[in-house]
Parts: C-alpha cells; sequence; structure tokens
C-alpha cells in the first residue's frame, strides 16, 4: 500500500485513463476501428471528435475533481453509451463498431460512478 487513500489512487487512474484514451482516439483511430468496423473518413472523423471530448473531460475534472464534477461525466459516459447502443439498432454498417463503443463508454461510466462514490468517501 501507498498509505494514501483508495479514493486519490482512483481518480488518478480515471483521470491518466481518461488522458490516455482520449490521446489514442485522436492519434490512432485507425487502429481502433479496424477490428471492428469500416474505417471510413466520417468514422474516422468522429473517433478523432471523441478523443477531443475526452481530453476537454479530463482537463475539466483535473480543474475540479470533485464528486460532482466525475458523475457528471459518468452521466455524459452513459448518454454516449445509450445513443452508440441506438445506433448499432439501427445500423448494421456500424453494429460491431457502435456495440464496441458502447462498451467502453459504459465502463467509462462506470468508472466516473465509482471514483464519484469514492471522492464523496475519501
Amino acid at each position: 500500500m501507498t498509505g494514501r487513500p483508495p479514493g486519490r489512487a482512483l481518480r488518478r487512474a480515471a483521470l491518466t485513463g481518461r488522458v490516455a484514451w482520449g490521446a489514442l482516439l485522436l492519434v490512432a483511430p485507425g487502429a481502433l476501428l479496424r477490428p471492428v468496423g469500416p474505417a471510413t473518413p466520417a468514422a474516422l472523423a468522429t473517433l478523432r471528435v471523441l478523443g477531443a471530448r475526452h481530453l476537454v473531460q479530463a482537463a475539466v475534472t483535473v480543474r475540479r475533481p470533485a464528486p460532482g464534477t466525475f458523475l457528471a461525466g459518468a452521466a455524459v459516459d452513459a448518454v454516449h453509451a445509450l445513443s452508440t447502443l441506438a445506433l448499432a439498432a439501427v445500423d448494421r454498417r456500424q453494429r460491431h463498431a457502435a456495440l464496441a463503443d458502447t462498451a467502453v463508454a459504459a465502463v467509462w461510466a462506470v468508472l466516473g460512478a465509482t471514483t464519484a462514490r469514492h471522492e464523496e468517501v475519501s
């Protein structure tokens, strides 16, 4: 153990992970997209925008690392998961990519909500 409260370690892991994920979406969207769907120009641009959103969300959270900020981010991620689930239901061509993105967004939502809960306790 490092002696740090678990909430602080979770916060650091969540923020570091979000920055890394956002950067990866910005610089290598094709590498992430190819295994799950067609790397169309629109899909690549969408992933880059999503990467920028993750970086902005991380910056806002670093500036104000309060439970409410993590909870708001979790809500954004949950809405994202629901929207990509809807996309998977209506677009067969994008189904695999949309379901993969749904899973990732759902993980971010759970991580954000869990971090908010630990922030309240810490």
